[in-house]
């Protein structure tokens, strides 16, 4: 799997202490005139071994809103799992994983009609 870990600046230059820590790619975010409130986002990625419980800490951290914007991912890129503080979102490579998802997994939707 991937972990995919954001990290948001002002600056095009992604942060050197960063550098090592399996830099990606950036973004520009928000293009303004005012490089004051330009706005990067530097991805940082890190291939790691699936094990049951490897990444319960970092979903902790999430959960408790200490680190946002984290996605995990399997190794071709084609399933994503996005945790935030109210939740998650879970994006599949096809509507019928998603429909088998959606039926295993129920009681993980709102109550609102549209399932959101």
């Amino acid at each position: 799997m991937y972990v995919i870990a954001p990290l948001w600046t002002t600056e095009a230059e992604v942060p050197s202490v960063e550098r090592a820590t399996g830099y990606w790619q950036s973004l520009l975010v928000e293009d303004d005139p005012d490089p004051e409130f330009r706005t990067y986002c530097h991805l940082f990625a890190a291939r790691r071994p699936w094990q049951r419980g490897c990444i319960d800490d970092m979903l902790r951290d999430t959960a408790d809103d200490k680190v946002a914007g984290i996605l995990i991912t399997d190794t071709r890129m084609q399933r994503i799992h996005h945790p935030y503080d109210g939740g998650a979102d879970v994006f599949l490579a096809t509507l019928d994983e998603r429909d088998q998802m959606r039926d295993r997994h129920a009681e993980w939707l709102s109550s609102h009609p549209s399932g959101l």
